[in-house]
């Protein structure tokens, strides 16, 4: 598995890509090329160029969830591309049109317009993108810390109803050194996304987790998560998008955190196939 940071709120001294309070990434994985969420604008599709990475080549699209700091560069994606072949892969509500108190939240596209333009899988289950890529599905509540809290509302079949973000979900990466996962902002709960993607693909080993865990604030919830992410040993952590500093740094104190970036490049050893 290889991954790029297309769009993040952080970028690193001495190398000039743009940064936005958004989250993108490139993956690939054996013959897939994967686009893992937006961003909020079409600065992914610019920062994709300077890293020598072709959009229009990509096989997937895999959408975390609809807010629009994920799903904003869709607009400019499909305008720019003929991705009318490409799978998109996302949960069923993840196009339902949302709001929040600053405003319209949500996708640029609704569900038949999206259908229009993309191949698309709308799905609440898992998704196999390759022998050893998962899309994770709609992530069930395993915990007493994570329950989901209301963002906001949504449209669904013309009434407004609290939206509770069902759509919210994550991706991962069978390595050969465990389970990579990428989320996109977490509101289903990190811990909730690990065990959902545990049991998807029967195993324990957790190689490392990137993405948003929507950590704030210092209380009894981030206690609990650093608690749990502890007991998974993973040796690659990186908590970005929506952690704040003072979640970061009480992360620190009891393991290894990564910093995140616009252009981090990883790599993770492949997973034995099934017919090693």
């Amino acid at each position: 598995m290889k991954l790029q940071v297309l769009v993040d709120n952080n970028t690193f001294i001495d190398c000039y890509y743009l940064g936005e309070p958004g989250a993108s990434y490139y993956v690939e994985d054996g013959p897939a090329k994967i686009l893992f969420d937006t961003g909020y604008s079409d600065i992914f599709i610019k920062n994709a160029e300077d890293m020598g990475i072709d959009l229009g080549a990509i096989t997937h699209i895999v959408l975390s969830h609809g807010h629009n700091d994920h799903t904003g560069g869709l607009k400019a994606l499909a305008e720019r591309f003929d991705l009318s072949q490409t799978r998109l892969i996302a949960h069923p509500l993840c196009f339902a049109p949302k709001w929040a108190h600053e405003g319209y939240i949500g996708a640029p596209f609704d569900t038949a317009q999206v259908m229009g333009k993309f191949s698309c899988t709308l799905t609440r289950e898992p998704y196999w993108i390759t022998e050893n890529c998962c899309f994770l599905g709609e992530i069930p509540e395993s915990n007493d810390f994570e329950t989901r809290r209301k963002l906001g509302e949504m449209d669904v079949d013309g009434r407004r109803v609290d939206d509770f973000l069902l759509d919210d979900t994550a991706m991962a990466v069978r390595t050969g050194e465990g389970i990579f996962i990428i989320t996109g902002c977490s509101h289903s709960g990190i811990c909730n996304i690990v065990e959902q993607a545990k049991k998807v693909f029967h195993t324990e080993k957790i190689a490392g987790i990137i993405g948003g865990f929507h950590l704030f604030k210092t209380d009894e919830r981030l206690e609990r998560t650093i608690d749990y992410l502890c007991g998974l040993a993973a040796p690659h952590m990186y908590p970005c998008h929506c952690v704040s500093l003072k979640a970061k740094a009480e992360m620190m104190k009891r393991m290894d955190v990564e910093e995140v970036g616009v252009g981090l490049a990883l790599e993770q050893p492949p997973a034995f196939s099934s017919s090693d």
